[in-house]
């Protein structure tokens, strides 16, 4: 058993390691809450600590940076995250323009970032279709499909109705 102790040093380097390199390729600092419990298993072991105290140190340190410092450095992280919307969350709630009659069932939209979409109205909308030219706003988008509705209208005070722009 003291050889155990006396070469675990090579073992918490090699555990460090890999670590380390698991949390490069993944980023979340999971692993490298990890490493940092090995590198203190490493320095109990220095300073003379048996084989199992010291594993049971490094689970310890690793399990409290776990819940005290990944969750405030994930914050910070965000906290630079790039505001802009992206991807299908760019889309919800685009303006378009009916190109062909939209049912529940078919029709195309020209969205106003000038991309041609297949789209239908939702299943429980009143609206049951739309006819070309009508201004519509992308709700949701399912699958390749554009699930739009017709841009709300408000009534001006001589009762016609008025679109919101």
């Amino acid at each position: 058993m003291d050889v155990i102790t006396e070469y675990a040093w090579i073992a918490w380097l090699v555990v460090i390691l890999v670590f380390v390199i698991i949390e490069i390729l993944s980023l979340e600092f999971t692993f490298l809450m990890l490493a940092l419990g090995g590198v203190v298993g490493l320095l109990s072991g220095l300073v003379g600590a048996p084989w199992w105290l010291q594993l049971l140190i490094a689970a310890a340190a690793a399990v409290l940076l776990l819940l005290a410092v990944r969750p405030p450095l994930l914050r910070a992280l965000q906290r630079g995250a790039d505001p802009a919307r992206s991807n299908i969350d760019a889309l919800l709630g685009m303006p378009g323009l009916v190109m062909s009659t939209v049912t529940p069932h078919g029709g195309q939209v020209k969205l106003g970032n000038g991309e041609v979409w297949t789209a239908r109205t939702p299943l429980d909308s009143p609206a049951s279709s739309l006819e070309p030219g009508t201004r519509i706003i992308l709700s949701v988008v399912d699958g390749a499909t554009a699930v739009v509705i017709p841009v709300p209208t408000h009534p001006t005070p001589s009762g016609e109705q008025k679109e919101q722009s």
